[in-house]
């Protein structure tokens, strides 16, 4: 069965369960999980796809897959992107995880024809820091301008997603000293990773946990930050599109 919206006995039940016991599910996986009867948490992609048969058109994560670094030699490419090209609903996030190649990761959703656009700022965001140094391809001043582009989207009957990435306010009080600290400890992270010879799914989690022991735990305290920043965002958002919605049912 698959559940949208989990009850707070639900997700302390998840939470305290054994990783070996839980599955990470994507759209290729979902039908073999179900199937099984097994217990498993969506990644953004199947999250996309469920919330599309459920009518769901928006919803909020931390931040999305990418390109991986060493990409010409692993071809490592989040099932997240191909999701975000062919199913027709929003993601709000705080960008691309740092660890990844932010920059190819652009460069694959433009020509993927994925409309990506950053809050309030010029340059798009790295999950953890505000500024990735990379230009956004595109830029909305407020939740108003995001709603109209979403409706006007599903007007023209667009098959793709939208990328709406909001800077994490978090890091935006000590900069430097705070990416300098996530830098160093992503560089540690991938280099153990290489060491150790880590594959597939199993590098992102073992990269954000090294992050948060190496960051004494001021990762996790940026990711909470976030979550809580993009869910009000998300929400503004979504309050907007409804009401624009009912708007125009009105008026016919």
């Amino acid at each position: 069965i698959i559940h949208v919206g989990l009850s707070d006995a639900e997700i302390l039940r998840l939470s305290q369960m054994d990783n070996q016991q839980i599955y990470k599910c994507t759209r290729r996986t979902l039908p073999f999980v179900l199937s099984k009867k097994y217990h498993g948490s969506t990644t953004v992609a199947a999250t996309m796809y469920i919330a599309h048969l459920c009518g769901i058109h928006i919803f909020v994560t931390g931040g999305i897959g990418g390109v991986h670094r060493g990409v010409e030699e692993t071809m490592d490419i989040s099932a997240d992107l191909i999701e975000l090209a062919s199913t027709p609903v929003t993601v709000i996030c705080a960008g691309i995880k740092s660890i990844l190649d932010i920059g190819k990761t652009l460069e694959f959703l433009e020509t993927h024809g994925v409309t990506v656009t950053t809050l309030q700022q010029d340059n798009f965001p790295a999950f953890f820091m505000s500024d990735s140094r990379h230009r956004s391809p595109l830029k909305s001043n407020n939740v108003q301008e995001i709603a109209d582009m979403i409706y006007i989207s599903k007007q023209l009957r667009l098959c793709n997603g939208i990328l709406v990435a909001v800077p994490n306010t978090f890091a935006q009080s000590d900069d430097a000293v705070f990416e300098k600290l996530v830098e160093d400890a992503t560089n540690t992270a991938l280099q153990e990773v290489e060491d150790k010879k880590i594959k597939g799914r199993d590098i992102t989690p073992y990269i954000l946990g090294r992050i948060h022991t190496l960051t004494k735990g001021e990762s996790l305290r940026a990711n909470i930050k976030l979550i809580h920043n993009n869910a009000k965002v998300g929400a503004q958002i979504a309050l907007r599109l409804y009401n624009q919605q009912q708007q125009k049912q009105t008026q016919k």
